[in-house]
């Protein structure tokens, strides 16, 4: 696809949209990508690195090689998402730490918004037996996606290489997948503050033997989501709104020992004013992001 300046400056900013969702745990960058409209090309993009594309690079030469890849694409929306994602983890890091139920309010109000614009162009809400079918898949998925994210972290792993690289490979399952984020993957593996420490102090081993598992990840899983689109583009996307719906309650802001609470039970500032205002901008913003890509799409056609 051939995109404009302002096209390509639009899609490293969604880029950057998707680095900032990853480094947080809670929001996966498949939710951005999923709310942007650029899920399925990003899969079917990802999906296309394989042998046979080699095969075209050594006959055909450079030019049907990186048409056949969606280079372009690719290139300047990683861009993006690399630019901001070793910052946002130090960034994320500190927010967490300091403001979490501010941080999280603001998360709230862009998932729970995104449950609706991601299931509108489904039938799910139309009254007849492939909608009840659709609110089975969503309950069902919902389940699912609690109960992985309901996994306490686990302690006293090592930090080899290969479980550095396996840490990687299934964080990218979760970045793929909307409503599971790779950054509580690591949470539970107990390796998120060895990579932001990682990213902190520029442990390039780590890093590239972490990215190296996060790149089979995405080559490999793409090709599953794909398929998946291809056969049944409808029930993917409800399937992936109820994984969303499962991991909405990790992003509730007020806990107390990790558990969810009411905030009136919080003896210190529960800062309920300026949660609710930082839910509803978040909430508003996708609405504004759904509009702004809708009214794109029409001025394609």
């Amino acid at each position: 696809m051939n995109r404009t300046i302002v096209e390509s400056f639009k899609l490293y900013i969604k880029g950057m949209a998707m680095g900032i969702s990853d480094a947080f745990p809670g929001i996966s960058g498949g939710t951005i990508a999923l709310i942007l409209g650029i899920y399925e090309e990003l899969i079917s993009s990802i999906s296309n690195i394989n042998y046979s594309l080699f095969i075209i690079f050594q006959k055909e030469g450079v030019q049907s090689f990186w048409k056949k890849l969606n280079g372009k694409f690719l290139i300047i929306l990683f861009s993006g998402v690399l630019s901001s994602l070793f910052i946002s983890l130090l960034i994320a890091d500190f927010l967490i730490d300091n403001y979490p139920i501010l941080i999280w309010s603001f998360f709230l109000g862009l998932v729970t918004a995104s449950i609706y614009v991601i299931l509108k162009p489904t039938n799910i809400f139309n009254l007849n037996k492939s909608a009840i079918q659709g609110w089975i898949l969503v309950f069902i998925s919902a389940i699912i996606s609690y109960l992985l994210t309901s996994i306490p972290q686990l302690n006293s792993l090592d930090e080899s290489m290969f479980f550095l690289f396996f840490a990687g490979f299934i964080a990218s399952c979760a970045m793929i997948l909307p409503g599971i984020s790779g950054s509580y993957i690591l949470i539970i593996l107990g390796l998120y503050k060895t990579m932001t420490n990682a990213v902190e102090n520029f442990e390039v081993n780590k890093i590239l033997v972490f990215s190296t598992g996060v790149l089979f990840g995405l080559i490999t899983f793409s090709k599953v989501v794909k398929w998946g689109f291809q056969k049944y583009p409808n029930k993917i996307l409800i399937l992936m709104t109820g994984l969303i719906i499962g991991s909405i309650h990790k992003l509730w802001p007020w806990k107390l020992n990790e558990i969810n609470v009411s905030p009136l039970s919080l003896n210190e500032n529960n800062y309920i004013i300026e949660s609710i205002l930082l839910f509803i901008v978040g909430f508003f913003l996708i609405f504004l992001i759904e509009k702004n890509n809708r009214k794109q799409n029409i001025e394609k056609k």
